[in-house]
């Protein structure tokens, strides 16, 4: 089966403390809201200490147009997609030798915060030799759900081309999507949770000649699923300024209700059942999005012990952050033949699940 032979994560260079962003949030919303100070709770009940983002803080109290901030967009993740292509393939502790750019056939790239035609890998492979040849599969508007499925894409890229070795290059800058003059409780609970974050895995197929130092995990299979007429449950609103964020409040009570039945078929396919997997990558919605997961799964907190880490330390980051999930898992020395499931959920609604199991 392909397998997840590295994941590099970058950070943007500006660190926000929750209680930065407090300031800032009361700064702008408060003339807009009578009980600013009840709605700001939610950013200290989100368990989220900081977060990083590609702007000065001062950025985010300006005006600033759509043109500004896609050019914002197109320029950083040029630059950070570099560094996370770059690490994932010289700088990971999986990995026996550095991979060469010549040896990938193919990236996929996933985003939802930002367009660019050309996409953003043709601009990449402008500054990392990668062959002419390699193919090009952007992905866009998957938001959450995005990282897992580009890994999920890719696998079925490498079973149908068992050489292959193939990047997924996962880039969210959900902070230049920040609108000041939006307030809408969806734009509040977006400043409280969102951050910008970049990754990249490496998956190969079982012809590859990359080799690997530690047990890694084999993808054994995915699946995805959608919720008919569901579109207002997350996604985005594109007006003149830019994106403005739909978020429901319905989506933890959607997530108890719909993910336990749709994660225990998958497992029953392949006779298992929640206790065989020791290694659950779930992508941190938030903190009441981790609670759904355990109610609906039937896990303890022990299980999205990582999950919630990432959550504390970096918020959520929209299609990266289960990546950002899944590195720590790795460097964290699985035991050959553990199983493991990796879940996010995104707009659609939709989710798509992946069987791991490291050799």
């Amino acid at each position: 089966m392909p397998k997840i032979l590295s994941v590099s994560t970058i950070l943007p260079p500006h660190e926000v403390k929750q209680e930065e962003a407090v300031q800032l949030t009361r700064s702008l919303f408060s003339r807009k809201f009578k009980d600013i100070e009840r709605l700001l709770k939610i950013f200290q009940n989100g368990d989220i200490e900081k977060r990083d983002v590609c702007m000065p803080l001062e950025w985010y109290g300006q005006t600033h147009d759509f043109e500004e901030r896609n050019d914002l967009y197109i320029r950083h993740a040029i630059d950070f997609g570099v560094q996370a292509v770059q690490a994932c393939l010289s700088e990971s502790r999986t990995l026996a030798e550095r991979v060469d750019p010549t040896e990938i056939d193919a990236i996929f790239f996933i985003s939802s915060t930002g367009i660019a035609t050309p996409s953003i890998e043709a601009r990449i492979m402008n500054r990392i030799p990668f062959r002419d040849d390699v193919r090009r599969v952007p992905i866009w508007g998957l938001g959450c759900a995005g990282g897992a499925a580009g890994v999920s894409r890719a696998f079925e890229y490498c079973k149908a081309n068992p050489k292959a070795n193939v990047l997924v290059l996962s880039i969210e800058l959900c902070s230049l999507t920040f609108q000041k003059d939006d307030y809408s409780k969806s734009n509040l609970v977006g400043v409280s949770l969102f951050s910008d974050g970049i990754s990249c895995a490496l998956i190969s197929g079982d012809r590859s000649e990359i080799g690997v130092t530690i047990p890694v995990p084999s993808i054994i299979g995915t699946t995805s699923k959608w919720m008919p007429d569901s579109e207002d449950v997350m996604g985005w609103d594109i007006k003149n300024n830019g994106l403005y964020v739909i978020f429901s409040k319905s989506i933890p009570s959607i997530i108890t209700n719909w993910l336990g039945p749709f994660v225990h078929e998958f497992l029953d396919s392949y006779n298992l059942g929640k206790d065989d997997i020791t290694h659950f990558v779930a992508h941190p919605g938030g903190k009441k999005v981790l609670t759904a997961y355990e109610d609906a799964l039937g896990f303890d907190s022990s299980k999205t012990e990582i999950s919630r880490e990432v959550l504390r330390n970096h918020g959520n980051m929209s299609s990266p952050t289960v990546l950002y999930v899944l590195k720590k898992f790795m460097e964290s020395d699985p035991s050959e033949g553990e199983y493991g499931l990796m879940a996010a959920l995104g707009p659609g609604f939709c989710g798509e699940l992946l069987l791991l199991k490291w050799d």
